[in-house]
């Protein structure tokens, strides 16, 4: 027998609960840690860029907007790049070699050493983000893996992996989304309101 609508709904509203319940229970201390490696980069004068497909591309542009425009502090823009989004770059990369080589020619051509590169993907498989990756650690960038159950081929080219305890990609993703607010919030904390807390990491980096 086929689920009504109200149980869909609330179907998935449990399961999502806890998903999030149980990562941020596991991982609360490490989304601290990576947010403020972020802002140890950020404040040393570099870059975050984002990568991902599909809703990941989405969320990808959604936190390169959130550090760019503001979050919730007001504050100066800050240096964030989603790969994601240049129709001819994409295209012409996609065209003249190929879909899994989009993102790490932008790599290539835009990061520099001590850069950040986040790269979503639900699965830890995706091929473009993989290249992407390892194109980052070869320029000596931070390297950001943000996956499902599964972290798949990001494991030993990513210095930081968060990894949402699921294989259902809608609640990965809404985890995700979750975990890069939070990002955005604790960058804004450790460059603009509690500075001292990020001066000891600045100096031993």
């Amino acid at each position: 027998m086929s689920h009504t609508a109200l149980q869909k709904v609330l179907d998935h509203a449990r399961s999502g609960l806890e998903v999030r319940e149980a990562f941020f229970e596991q991982d609360s201390q490490l989304v601290v840690e990576i947010s403020r490696a972020m802002a140890v980069r950020l404040a040393q004068g570099s870059k975050i860029l984002f990568c991902g497909n599909g809703g990941s591309a989405a969320d990808c542009q959604h936190l390169a907007a959130e550090l760019v425009n503001r979050f919730k502090l007001e504050r100066p823009p800050l240096p964030g790049l989603a790969l994601t989004t240049d129709s001819s770059i994409l295209t012409s990369i996609g065209n003249d070699y190929s879909f899994d080589m989009i993102f790490e020619k932008q790599v290539a051509a835009l990061g520099a050493p001590g850069d950040v590169l986040v790269g979503i993907s639900t699965s830890g498989t995706s091929p473009n983000v993989i290249k992407a990756l390892k194109e980052a650690k070869r320029k000596q960038m931070v390297t950001i893996g943000m996956t499902g159950l599964s972290s798949g081929e990001m494991l030993p080219i990513c210095d930081h992996i968060i990894s949402v305890p699921s294989k259902d990609t809608a609640i990965v993703q809404e985890v995700h989304i979750a975990v890069g607010h939070l990002f955005c919030e604790l960058i804004d904390h450790f460059l603009f309101e509690a500075v001292s807390e990020l001066e000891p990491y600045l100096l031993s980096d």
